[in-house]
């Protein structure tokens, strides 16, 4: 249902109750709504603050995870100093929508590079993983070893590419299932459309909304 008095920072805020759901809240965007999921036992004082606490949360966590062009820019000289010793500069970074599969390209003739708009939402260590990559391009063209060995100065390396491989398994597979769903909105594990999540499941006593 719509929760008209929610504090929807500009979108829809959708409240889900679920019996099953105990003892934690989850705020995840879909379809251009935020939706915050609560147990059932909720009273509407405890639904809006914790409606109120949790689209903060997601709001702050959208503002870090989805940064401008500048800000691209500026973490792209950041890694690059720091990983690339500053061999890497790029005249441009800016994100893209039309990258197809790739999360990312690189000129090296003009020094431009480009972030997909899917990685938008991933955690940082894997945007920063993307950047290091199209950054290390620069340096070297290809994809050789002393090009792997430029990227791997970046310590997560392994980790971001395991992310992003399981990422794009998962959406595949979600196409190809994108009709045989056996649970309701909101009742698995993750947000229906796998973008944005914020879990509170450290709380010890949810029953008092001031206690956290």
């Amino acid at each position: 249902m719509a929760h008209d008095d929610a504090p929807a920072e500009g979108d829809l805020v959708e409240v889900r109750r679920s019996a099953r759901r105990v003892r934690t809240v989850t705020a995840f965007r879909e379809g251009g709504r935020t939706v915050v999921a609560i147990p059932a036992r909720f009273t509407p004082a405890q639904e809006r603050e914790w409606v109120r606490r949790m689209v903060t949360k997601l709001a702050a966590q959208d503002r870090r995870r989805r940064p401008s062009d500048d800000q691209l820019a500026a973490r792209a000289a950041d890694l690059s100093a720091r990983y690339l010793g500053g061999r890497a500069r790029p005249t441009s970074v800016a994100w893209s929508s039309n990258q197809g599969r790739r999360w990312g390209s690189c000129t090296p003739s003009d020094g431009s590079i480009r972030v997909s708009t899917r990685v938008r939402g991933m955690p940082r260590w894997v945007l920063d993983y993307v950047l290091v990559h199209e950054l290390a391009h620069l340096i070297h063209s290809g994809h050789g070893p002393e090009f792997w060995a430029a990227v791997g100065a970046y310590p997560r390396t392994e980790r971001a590419r395991g992310f992003l491989e399981g990422w794009a398994f998962a959406s595949d597979a979600a196409r190809s299932d994108e009709d045989d769903d056996e649970l309701e909105p909101g009742e698995g594990e993750g947000p229906p459309d796998d973008e944005v999540a914020v879990t509170t499941d450290d709380v010890d006593d949810l029953t008092d909304p001031r206690g956290s």
